[in-house]
């Protein structure tokens, strides 16, 4: 699962990773983030079944609630 995000501003996209961080943590599914100032993209799926997992669309979720 791939999703795109942009934002006003380096700091903003700063402090949405932060957050996805902790919800990632408290999940124990931690995404791949690439950050291009204020552009940050989240790659996850889950590497021991090799396909996208419940736990995928799950972290997916809780990621666009910070958006929200």
């Amino acid at each position: 699962m791939r999703k795109e995000f942009t934002f006003e501003n380096f700091e903003r996209a700063m402090d949405f990773v932060n957050r996805v961080a902790k919800v990632a943590e408290s999940l124990n599914h931690h995404p791949d983030i690439h950050i291009s100032y204020s552009k940050v993209i989240i790659e996850t799926w889950t590497h021991s079944a090799g396909d996208i997992t419940e736990k995928d669309r799950r972290l997916m979720e809780m990621i666009d609630e910070l958006i929200e």
